[in-house]
């Protein structure tokens, strides 16, 4: 409990901008990041618990620079809220080879630079929390968003090993599946839609392209209270390496786990066999 020193990424809009809100107003200290930082002091004001620092995450130099004014300002880092990203719509043979090396550069190489970053403040003082953005796509895969879903993927086994290599320090890390929420995720600055498209694909990704104009907008997730719960897991003493959010991440994950464990018993003996033969 009490006051927190919150690093978030990504802070400009959606998210971000909601934690960077619900943070404040708990009483924490905040350094918002985005490409565009005054975007932020025009959405807050200046305020003496709040620093808003450029950040590119695919920049490691400027993800240094920040975690240096962050700690120069409030002294220390408690919490980081690997939050920025974007997806790609298409499917894995539309993407260009620019598309996805764009994609992982933000969603996997700017996560890692910024963790990179803030980590050796945080094991100096055997204390903080990572809270990494991933998705429902993270752990069941979909068609026309495979490459996104791929870079949430890496996400997700990033963030299970850094909880083990971390726990013993006294430092958590969490990460966060968000289903559908009504954000500007499915909007054109935060999703880019591969220019490609193969008629092939039409019955999978090209009609996930349409599901996604769709339901834009729609989703069934409130971010606001996304934002409530992730400030609450601030001060929650043993956090889950995994917090799914959202009806339909559930639904998704309930149903994948089932498929695997179908999966399994149909084809044990097969799995199995490949071991050496036991004396």
């Amino acid at each position: 409990m009490g006051n927190k020193v919150v690093f978030v990424t990504g802070a400009s809009r959606g998210f971000g901008e909601l934690i960077v809100e619900k943070a404040l107003a708990r009483g924490h200290s905040v350094v918002a990041t985005a490409r565009n930082s005054r975007a932020v002091i025009e959405r807050f004001g200046e305020l003496p618990e709040l620093l808003s620092v450029s950040l590119d995450v695919t920049d490691e130099a400027q993800a240094h620079a920040a975690t240096m004014a962050a700690i120069e300002r409030f002294g220390r880092i408690d919490v980081l809220v690997n939050n920025a990203g974007y997806g790609l719509l298409g499917a894995v043979e539309e993407a260009s080879g620019k598309e996805v090396e764009a994609v992982y550069r933000t969603n996997v190489f700017g996560l890692l630079a910024v963790t990179r970053a803030v980590l050796p403040y945080m094991r100096r003082r055997r204390s903080g929390r990572i809270i990494n953005f991933s998705s429902i796509g993270g752990y069941v895969g979909h068609a026309g968003f495979g490459v996104y879903c791929s870079t949430k993927f890496a996400v997700e086994g990033l963030t299970e090993a850094l909880a083990q290599e971390l726990q013993p320090l006294g430092i958590y890390a969490t990460v966060v599946e968000p289903g559908a929420f009504r954000t500007d995720f499915l909007d054109a600055k935060s999703l880019a839609v591969s220019p490609r498209v193969i008629a092939d694909y039409s019955e999978t990704s090209g009609a996930m392209r349409t599901f996604a104009a769709e339901i834009n907008r729609a989703q069934p997730g409130d971010p606001t209270k996304l934002a409530d719960t992730l400030i609450d897991l601030i001060d929650v003493s043993n956090p889950p390496v995994r917090l799914p959010l959202g009806s339909d991440t559930v639904a998704a994950i309930e149903a994948k786990n089932a498929q695997m464990a179908e999966l399994l018993n149909r084809w044990r003996t097969v799995s199995v066999s490949t071991d050496f033969a036991r004396d």
